[in-house]
């Protein structure tokens, strides 16, 4: 009896863009990354792994993901090359977080639908649709904000520095509830992991184990500032500016109308002007916060 074939879809029909930047799949090709870390990048992994322009990590998350490599494999193989110890330990605190990620879904599986700290049951998100909106298509009138959306979706990818800074507005200045961002990363992210991805978002938004202290806001500016100097990975995602000065990018609704003439920038023509003060969110969460707990405490 003749077998029926059943054709692979294309990347088209899995709605996958033909020009999107990929990553080579299988285990020759994770080995040849995993090599090419270890002789170039992990030396000084500690000082410049946080670096958004830099691509200083290591990139192996999707390889461990998948199993063409598996954590001890990593683990032994930077042990062995490298003689910069502190380095290596830093990147070795990333495999042990993983692994407390795994082993804290295995306990409590229940973190994929309800916060790990029980504190947190029923805190009312107040983030709408127009926020949400914003925040996933690289909306928000902040760049490094808009610039980690974009690299989601055009490469499956964001920077883990640029997950903590975006969770961070996401959950806090924008009250939008940190399980609609959850699955949202999930569907996009080539790394996409349950434990892993649950265990950052309950990290950024302070409901998680071991966490963030949820009083802990990150500034969307001055992280941008610190982690992207010169503008270069906003101005990767976020064409629209690259021809701001740095002293502009991450702030372009400060630049002076000539220097925005000049970039070939109009607020809310090119790019939006901030979908929010943050230093008024701030407060906001902070008053919001503090009253819930104080319930839920009482």
């Amino acid at each position: 009896m003749a077998r029926e074939c059943i054709a692979l879809p294309t990347l088209e029909e899995l709605g996958v863009a033909s020009t999107q930047p990929t990553l080579a799949g299988g285990e020759s090709a994770a080995l040849k990354r995993l090599r090419a870390f270890i002789a170039t990048r992990l030396e000084r992994y500690d000082q410049e792994r946080d670096s958004l322009a830099a691509g200083r990590t290591s990139r192996l998350s999707q390889d461990l993901h998948f199993g063409t490599l598996s954590p001890k494999q990593v683990f032994y193989a930077t042990e062995r090359s490298s003689p910069h110890r502190q380095a290596y330990e830093r990147f070795t605190a990333q495999l042990l977080w993983r692994e407390f990620a795994y082993h804290t879904l295995w306990d409590f599986p229940e973190v994929l639908t309800r916060p790990f700290a029980r504190k947190f049951e029923g805190f009312p998100w107040r983030g709408g649709e127009p926020e949400w909106q914003a925040w996933w298509q690289g909306r928000t009138g902040y760049p490094v904000i808009d610039a980690a959306a974009r690299q989601l979706l055009t490469e499956g990818f964001v920077h883990n520095r640029a997950r903590m800074i975006t969770a961070s507005f996401l959950t806090k200045d924008l009250l939008v509830d940190f399980r609609r961002a959850e699955q949202h990363y999930l569907k996009w992210l080539t790394d996409g992991d349950e434990a892993l991805n649950d265990m950052g978002w309950q990290w950024s938004s302070g409901t998680g184990c071991d966490p963030q202290p949820y009083f802990r806001i990150f500034n969307p500016v001055t992280q941008a500032e610190k982690f992207d100097a010169e503008g270069h990975y906003v101005k990767r995602y976020v064409p629209e500016l690259e021809r701001l000065p740095p002293r502009y990018v991450h702030r372009p609704w400060e630049a002076p109308v000539s220097v925005l003439r000049e970039a070939g920038v109009v607020l809310d023509r090119d790019y939006p002007a901030p979908i929010l003060d943050h230093s008024e969110a701030r407060k906001r969460f902070l008053t919001l916060a503090d009253s819930f707990l104080g319930k839920a405490r009482g």
